[in-house]
Order: structure tokens, then sequence, then C-alpha cells
């Protein structure tokens, strides 16, 4: 489809531009075509006056120093054909060296959207295998249920809770596909204001509490007081994406830190935990959706939270960096522009 749309597109650049190139050769070969015709008319004339001077027995006069040589009405007419071939020389060297230039600007013209479509059928795929999972899970259970003869009310409680398990992975993962979609892509949030960094960090380690304490799991502050033009429920929902992941990728009766220090006009937020680590391979793909790495897979998760944090924080133009260590720990450094005032 794509190569198809891109010959299409090439076939569309290249006509125009032999169009252009053959409307400037008829216009220069009438031109030219129209002088010389002029030409060929003035010594006919010339040659006619001096024929007939010679009939009536005058003196020729002398002609001026400046006057335009003769030239045989053959060579102007080997002119003008001459023109005409160069003409056509010359615009198929531009349909040869233009089609070329076509094509590779046809690709480049396309590759945005290949790469979009590219994307949006991987996603479709990613997420359709993602809503299968626990979709079949539910039917086994149904079917299962109903090829028993009798059913206790222990079993119908266990098949009732295992479904409203998958029920609750399937709403916590169209959750995160809807807010992943009304994030806009590349673009600053609409609605922004003076949002204070450390309110922010307060009340994610607060909806992290009970997940930390869970497993016994110690979190550090130490954060300089730092203003940012941002939606605060924004920059809290950030924040909790890391230190959630921070605790759950991380063994028990270890500590998670997050440190924020300010740097010329940006401040730089880390968050560093002593959990199992990304292998080298995976770091540069741990952003994208649905990507989860080998050492994340006893967790349940989906691989959207990342990417979620990442879409966030570019909409406030910030940037985000990553290094890890296996068995050693991860650190997250989020850097965000201070405001002006």
């Amino acid at each position: 489809m794509f190569q198809a749309a891109r010959l299409k597109l090439t076939a569309w650049y290249l006509t125009m531009l032999m169009l252009i190139s053959i409307v400037f050769s008829v216009v220069i070969f009438n031109i030219v075509s129209h002088q010389i015709q002029g030409l060929i008319h003035m010594q006919n004339d010339r040659i006619r006056h001096f024929q007939h001077d010679l009939q009536q027995g005058e003196n020729l006069p002398t002609p001026p120093k400046n006057a335009p040589p003769m030239i045989s009405t053959q060579d102007l007419q080997n002119q003008e054909k001459q023109l005409f071939v160069t003409l056509i020389i010359v615009n198929g060297i531009i349909l040869i060296i233009a089609g070329g230039a076509a094509y590779f600007l046809a690709g480049r013209t396309l590759r945005p959207i290949k790469i979009m479509i590219d994307e949006q059928n991987q996603f479709i795929s990613n997420a359709s295998h993602q809503l299968r999972t626990p979709i079949a899970a539910m039917r086994i259970d149904i079917e299962g249920s109903l090829l028993e003869k009798y059913i206790t009310d222990q079993r119908a409680r266990e098949i009732a809770n295992s479904n409203l398990e998958e029920l609750g992975s399937l709403q916590t993962l169209t959750n995160n596909l809807l807010r992943l979609a009304q994030i806009p892509q590349g673009n600053a949030l609409k609605y922004m204001e003076k949002t204070s960094l450390d309110n922010c960090i307060e009340n994610a380690c607060k909806k992290v509490t009970a997940l930390a304490k869970k497993k016994h799991i110690i979190i550090h502050q130490n954060l300089s007081d730092a203003f940012v033009m941002g939606e605060e429920s924004s920059l809290t929902e950030v924040f909790v994406i890391f230190l959630e992941n921070a605790i759950k990728y991380s063994p028990e009766k270890t500590e998670v830190t997050i440190n924020s220090q300010k740097e010329k006009n940006v401040i730089k937020v880390a968050i560093i935990d002593q959990g199992v680590g990304i292998e080298g391979k995976d770091l540069p793909h741990i952003f994208n959706r649905f990507y989860r790495s080998q050492q994340s897979y006893p967790e349940e998760g989906y691989g959207l939270g990342l990417s979620i944090a990442k879409r966030i924080i570019q909409t406030h133009n910030g940037s985000i960096a990553v290094a890890s260590e296996i068995n050693k720990g991860t650190t997250f450094i989020i850097t965000l522009p201070l405001t002006v005032s």
C-alpha cells in the first residue's frame, strides 16, 4: 500500500514538474522562433531591395560598419531546428532527474504517515492481545462451570471472584488506554497554571503509602521548593507511576529515594530504587506502549504506565532519562522548566 501511494504521489509530482517545464519550453521556442522568422523576413527584404537596385542600375550604397552580417535563411532554419531538438533533450534530462527527485520527496512526504499507520496497527494488535487474555480466562471459567452438573455455593463464589478479578484487569487496561488517548501528543496541555512540584510529589507519596507499607519499603524525600507551569493532577499522576514502579519492582525492606534539584532554569527530579533493574537492551524501549522487560514479567501490568508518564512530561515541555543496573536498581530523572516568576 505504501509503495503504491508513493508511486502515485511521484506521478503527480512528475506531472506537475513536466507541465511547468514543457510550458516554459514552448514559450522559449515561440519567442526565439519568432525572432528567427523576423530575421529571415528582414534579410529577404534586404535581398529584394538589393536585386531591385541592380536591375535599375543604381549605385549600391556601402553598408555601414555596424550593419549585422548576412546569415543564410538555411542557417537560421537549422538553428531553429537545433533549438527544438535541444529543448526536447533538456526536457528529457529534466524528466529523469525530476523522476528521481519526485520519488525521493514522495517517500519523505509519506514516511510520517507510514510510521503513524504502523504504530496504529501495532497498537491495535497489542491492545487486542491484552484484551483477549482476561476475556479468554473469563470464558474458560464460565464454560467450565456450565459443564459441571452441580455447582456448590463455594464454587460459584470462586468463579464470581475470578471473573471480578479479570473484569478489574479489563477496567484498568481500558482506563489506561483512554488516559493515553486523552493526552495530546507533542503539544502542551491546554490548561496550565503555576504549580508547586513539592505538592505534586507529596500527594504522589501519600497515594503509594499503602503499597510501600505492604512491602516494608521506606520512601525518602529530599526536595527543593520549586514551581512549574502545569496541571497538578497530571504531574501527580507522573510521580505516582514512577513511585509505584519503584515499589513494585523492589525487594521488601528496601528504600526508594526521590530527590529534586534546581539547575539554571530547570528542576530535575530523580526517583531512585534498589530493585531488579532493567537490562541495557530494554532501556530504549521501556517507554513504548505495551512493552515489558523480562524483569517485569513476574509483576502484573500492561506496559502502559511509562508511556503515559512520558507523554505527560512531554506536554509539560520536559524530558526524561533513565539509568539502570541489573539487581542494583533504576534511576529515572525528570527535567521540567521552572516558572519565570
